[in-house]
């Protein structure tokens, strides 16, 4: 099976609409777009027969402290593999990139939030290192954990 993962160029942030719907969050769909296109946060896309079947994010700088730490933490946000391609090894490669591309930038952490009902992808994140908890908590999506893993 061969595949790529790209940085995502702003004037393909729609093809991620392969992926998931961004009409059903169109507030967070144009929050994402707007980091994308300041630098603030590079997407990377996981690429098969010309299809986007998964995307991760890594983020410099968020308002939650615990997420990012300027040159030390960075923060994996929107991971996400399209639902009839999930295990299959595509979110471990997404996750294993973003990891080296993090270390090549020079960071030493890398942060992310799951929601504690997500068995599959918290197992994911365990399985590859994420085993710090540094916060538990509940927001308007439900429970979550903060999990940081040492690169």
């Amino acid at each position: 099976m061969s595949y790529t993962i790209e940085k995502l160029l702003p004037e393909n942030y729609g093809k991620c609409n392969n992926i998931w719907d961004m009409n059903r969050f169109p507030e967070r769909a144009k929050q994402w777009y707007d980091e994308l296109v300041s630098g603030n946060r590079i997407i990377f896309v996981y690429i098969e027969n010309d299809k986007y079947l998964g995307e991760a994010s890594l983020v410099f700088k968020n308002n939650d402290s615990d997420y990012t730490i300027p040159k030390k933490r960075i923060y994996l946000s929107r991971m996400i593999v399209k639902s009839e391609y999930r295990n299959k090894g595509i979110g471990n490669a997404i996750i294993n990139f973003l990891i080296d591309y993090a270390k090549n930038l020079g960071y030493e952490e890398m942060s992310l939030g799951v929601d504690i009902s997500n068995i599959g992808a918290r197992w994911l994140y365990e399985k590859n290192g994420f085993v710090n908890t540094i916060f538990v908590g509940e927001d308007k999506d439900g429970k979550y954990v903060k999990l940081v893993k040492i690169l």
